[in-house]
């Protein structure tokens, strides 16, 4: 008979992501923030092979990625509304953690498994970080896409992406409920 943990039901239940331009400070500061990437840390990871990193942005940092975001959008002919829009993700921010998917070679682990375990990751840690009381939420936005943003602005090598930016902070104002998704319409039950 299984144990169950009520608590964590409840809150798996009733999480709710935080829009990025309500957060504010304070932050966690590296002793907050080292048990959330611990907890990140612990998701599934097929051959133990840890297809995934950290790189903790904070305020100097992500001022420096708002000014790299608008070079580069300009750079390539991304339009002004959208590189504004993808600016202020930085430049609103006080910390942020970009989750980078870091493909190992594998006879065993397909890459695809790879990447879907560095998802896990970003749902991880953002689901550490609300548990924590704190206020965060998943982006990624064109410049996760970006080969060059990603070389330049993040010093990431060949092969890594970004799997999301998860922003972290206090939050202002809660946001009201939205939609969820009806079960019934996305869920087969197999019988046979």
């Amino acid at each position: 008979m299984p144990t169950p943990n009520p608590a964590a039901l409840e809150f798996l239940q009733t999480r709710r992501s935080r829009p990025a331009k309500t957060l504010t400070t304070p932050v966690p500061d590296r002793a907050a923030l080292m048990p959330l990437l611990e907890a990140a840390a612990r998701t599934p990871d097929h051959g133990k092979l840890e297809p995934w990193r950290f790189i903790v942005l904070e305020r100097p940092a992500l001022l420096r990625l708002a000014a790299a975001t608008e070079a580069r959008g300009a750079d390539a002919g991304i339009e002004p509304e959208r590189i504004a829009k993808s600016v202020l993700q930085f430049s609103d921010a006080h910390l942020a953690v970009a989750v980078i998917s870091s493909p190992k070679p594998s006879e065993k682990i397909p890459e695809i498994e790879q990447l879907l375990s560095s998802g896990a990751v970003c749902l991880a840690l953002l689901n550490a970080a609300l548990a924590a009381g704190w206020g965060a939420n998943w982006l990624t936005g064109w410049m996760a896409h970006d080969p060059v943003f990603r070389r330049e602005a993040l010093g990431l090598s060949e092969g890594e992406t970004v799997s999301g930016f998860i922003h972290i902070g206090t939050e202002r104002a809660a946001p009201p409920e939205r939609p969820r998704p009806d079960l019934g319409a996305i869920t087969t039950w197999v019988t046979e």
